[in-house]
């Protein structure tokens, strides 16, 4: 099933095939115009727009932080008041944690992984279209209820009783009830997709063994969305429920119990700082083995470290909750559980640093993101070491030193590398560099603003300020912090409208570059970039978890696909040898009519739970007209596609 072939030099795919590649490029291209553009299954495409709409609600976000920033910038400040105030703090939570900062991670991996893993098309290529769709309506769906002075206004966690039907009277609580439900509907589909993928989909010779650590990393957040999810969805229904058909599974006069929805919510919260975290992790992993020019040191124990962190990541939640009535021994275990987590991540760092010392690094842009995070991310940590103490989380439990630490934690961990991928694939995506000066201007002020923004609050936090406050009196001296504070944010505002010129100026103008700008070694790179619609021509076969560093052996390539037909191929498990060839879909309206149809039915049942008894038939029709088996072939021709 394999033939070695002359290598360009400068490519990693084969010379010669030019009748090949243009009927590839005939059979894998989207349709032109605003029917390809509403139709399109290339997972590149999908995955791009993933991307830029997860960074204007990291804007939109940004924007309502800056607001609460210069509400808080003083004391007894009356910019905001305090019901427009709370509809900000909850928009401003909801937005980063449920519409950019998981779906963010999903996006690259959606763009990346069925490229570094040598493959054509991410797996169940119409699911990926629904779940963009998806995304978006829900994302639409709650800003329009802000925009109508009905956005929520009960904290993204929306705690009851408070988001009740006694205390959260409106349909406030109910929009973010169901844009939840919504949106991690989306979630779900990509976590499947992104592990059907990588262990279905890979390069000939890509055994589990060799599969680069930010695929591994993509693989354990899906499998954690596919086990967290699912507790938030549930949570954001039987609240919802209560609200619209009355239940009561909260309501403790009625049987029910508040501290339910705390567990409910929790046990997705808490897992959900290492799904946003998890792939953060895997992109440093790349980083750093590109600018240091050799693999990254215990790549076994990399991986271990991952699926580790994932694992305890589900007994950390009531580590949110130490200051209810859950049970003190209850409480010792999960002290012991979160200061266990922070022994994998030590074991990546260090894996990292003795990458960077026995390598030769080259300190660009991408670098110095990844640099930033060892020293934001170790304080983060170590005020969370400090927060898993019973007796001090219960002393400053809702103080902002648990804002600084959950900021440290999710822009340390999470931002600060996001952004260093940017920088290291825009390349990839649109075969043009980003300017060094700028992205250096971007690094600095976000470092310099960051901890300008964040360091003030935990002396705030232990000076009792409150979080969710919308002012405070001058005599509680904490006006010269909150002023340091808002300056700092102003500096992190200023670097991602560098960061936003960049791109913008480099998306058309940016140095154009070869198909390996940065001398990596994974096969993302192995293709021109931008890749081509069918991303490879033939499959490659890979010999190592760099294979591009290993070109020189002389590599095998896969033939045998049609290139016809949006034929895959599908291989084993564990070793990545030939199973057999699958045909994708094409493009298609019917995830798009399909996502029009689920979102009628949320936005309806916002306001009557009818809309889910009549809301249904239109979504069944649309499924049923999604699945409708297209014509089957003739034996014949079957018979002509069968090799020999």
């Amino acid at each position: 099933m394999s033939a070695r072939q002359p290598m360009d030099p400068t490519n990693f795919e084969p010379l010669g095939h030019s009748a090949e590649r243009e009927r590839l490029e005939q059979t894998w291209s989207t349709p032109p115009g605003i029917y390809g553009w509403l139709t399109t299954v290339d997972h590149k495409l999908i995955g791009k727009r993933f991307i830029v709409t997860a960074f204007f609600f990291f804007l939109a976000g940004g924007i309502l932080a800056m607001l609460m920033r210069l509400q808080l910038a003083q004391p007894d400040n009356r910019l905001l008041g305090p019901d427009l105030y709370n509809q900000i703090f909850t928009m401003h939570g909801t937005t980063m944690m449920f519409l950019f900062a998981v779906p963010i991670m999903e996006a690259m991996g959606v763009y990346l992984v069925p490229l570094m893993v040598g493959t054509r098309n991410i797996a169940f290529p119409r699911l990926n279209a629904f779940s963009y769709w998806i995304y978006l309506f829900g994302g639409l769906m709650l800003y329009s209820a802000f925009l109508l002075n009905i956005g929520p206004d009960v904290g993204w966690f929306s705690y009851v009783p408070l988001a009740g039907p006694e205390y959260g009277t409106g349909k406030r609580a109910d929009f973010w009830a169901q844009t939840i439900t919504f949106t991690e509907v989306s979630a779900l589909a990509v976590a499947v997709e992104i592990i059907t993928t990588v262990f279905k989909q890979r390069a000939v010779g890509m055994s589990l063994g060799r599969v680069p650590l930010l695929a591994w990393a993509m693989v354990v957040m899906s499998f954690m969305i596919i086990f967290a999810m699912p507790g938030v969805i549930l949570a954001s229904t039987t609240l919802i429920m209560d609200r619209l058909v009355g239940t009561h599974f909260f309501n403790p006069a009625e049987g029910g119990d508040a501290l339910l929805w705390q567990h409910l919510f929790w046990f997705f919260g808490h897992p959900e700082v290492y799904i946003i975290f998890i792939p953060a992790l895997g992109m440093m992993s790349s980083i750093i083995a590109t600018f240091s020019r050799r693999p990254v040191f215990g790549h076994a124990v990399m991986v271990s470290a991952l699926v580790a962190t994932g694992v305890i990541g589900f007994m950390l939640w009531v580590h949110h909750m130490f200051a209810t009535m859950v049970p003190n021994a209850g409480k010792m275990f999960f002290t012991v559980a979160s200061m266990l987590i922070a022994l994998p991540t030590a074991l990546q760092v260090y894996c990292w640093i003795a990458t960077l010392w026995t390598g030769r690094p080259v300190f660009k842009t991408p670098l110095l993101f990844v640099l930033a995070f060892f020293f934001i991310l170790v304080l983060g940590g170590l005020t969370g070491l400090m927060l898993a103490s019973i007796s001090l989380d219960t002393q400053v439990h809702d103080t902002f030193f648990v804002v600084a630490h959950l900021h440290y934690v999710l822009i340390g961990g999470a931002v600060f590398p996001l952004f260093g991928a940017f920088y290291y694939w825009f390349p990839k995506i649109t075969g043009r560099l980003l300017n060094e000066t700028a992205g250096r201007w971007n690094f600095w002020l976000f470092f310099i603003g960051f901890n300008l923004a964040f360091f003030p609050m935990h002396q705030l936090g232990l000076e009792g300020m409150p979080r969710r406050v919308y002012t405070y009196p001058e005599a509680m001296g904490w006006g010269g912090l909150n002023l340091l504070a808002t300056i700092g944010a102003g500096l992190i505002a200023a670097s991602v409208l560098v960061f936003i010129g960049n791109v913008l100026w480099c998306r058309r103008r940016g140095a154009l570059v070869g198909n390996n700008p940065w001398s990596a070694g994974t096969l993302e790179w192995a293709t021109t970039s931008p890749p081509p619609d069918y991303n490879f021509h033939p499959v490659p076969v890979v010999a190592g978890p760099e294979p591009l560093w290993e070109r020189a052996t002389g590599l095998p390539v896969v033939a045998g696909l049609s290139d016809t037909t949006r034929e895959v191929l599908v291989t084993t498990l564990i070793e990545a040898k030939p199973d057999h060839r699958e045909e994708l879909p094409g493009p298609s309206l019917w995830p798009l009519i399909s996502a029009l149809a689920l979102a009628a039915l949320f936005v309806g049942s916002i306001f009557t739970p009818w809309a889910v008894v009549w809301g249904s038939i239109p979504v069944a029709a649309a499924l049923i007209g999604w699945f409708w088996p297209k014509k089957r072939e003739t034996e014949e021709e079957v018979a002509e596609e069968v090799p020999p």
